[in-house]
């Protein structure tokens, strides 16, 4: 059997903290290596413990989870921690802001136990989580605010093909609804994915999510 997926469970509402690692420890796959209440000691037992996935809260005391997740998961991190986001729908513009620094993925709090499990198995598997239903409330609501850019070197190193596939994952859809919308194999989605990714130097389907807006390829 592979080793647990170890877990550090940062929030600073003892309740929700307590209630998750109880949730997570209950699993045979999943072990809670650590538990804090801010961003700071979030980023310091991160350190120590070099756990896989770091489930993170993002206002929280002394230092907010999206500087810790900056600071852990950020460009030029020498070794980048997976952070999954959860949050509620009054903070989605600290959500979009945490996605940006680094975060593998987001979660809405009132999400139910077994959602808060699979996300974790999916960040930390090296998958990106985006909940469709929120893609666009979470990150299309503050691209207004980001002011469109030309098309750069990297836009023109898409083809058009790319570019459609790019779109579409900003839009929420999955790898089997891309390819039932272009009418391609999932496995040739897997590869236009793969080769955007590359192409941007992107980490993850999050990252590219971010670009396309960033970028004004999605409206």
């Amino acid at each position: 059997m592979s080793a647990p997926v170890r877990v550090l469970v940062c929030d600073d509402q003892a309740l929700i903290r307590t209630g998750f690692a109880t949730i997570i420890d209950a699993q045979p796959d999943l072990e809670v290596v650590g538990e804090c209440g801010d961003g700071r000691a979030a980023v310091e037992l991160a350190r120590e413990l070099d756990p896989d996935i770091v489930v993170m809260d993002v206002r929280m005391p002394v230092l907010d989870g999206i500087e810790a997740t900056r600071l852990l998961a950020g460009a030029g991190v020498a070794r980048p921690v997976k952070v999954l986001v959860v949050t509620t729908f009054n903070l989605d513009e600290y959500v979009y802001e945490a996605l940006r620094a680094g975060a593998s993925g987001f979660l809405l709090k009132d999400a139910p136990p077994a959602q808060l499990l699979q996300g974790i198995r999916t960040v930390a598997s090296g998958a990106a989580l985006l909940a469709p239903e929120v893609t666009r409330q979470l990150v299309g609501r503050y691209a207004s605010r980001i002011r469109p850019a030309e098309q750069t070197p990297d836009d023109q190193a898409l083809t058009p093909r790319e570019l459609e596939v790019l779109r579409l994952i900003a839009d929420g859809l999955s790898n089997s609804e891309i390819a039932a919308t272009l009418v391609i194999s999932q496995e040739t989605v897997k590869t236009y994915v793969s080769r955007i990714l590359t192409k941007l130097d992107l980490r993850d389907r999050v990252q590219a999510v971010v670009y396309a807006y960033r970028r004004g390829l999605v409206t």
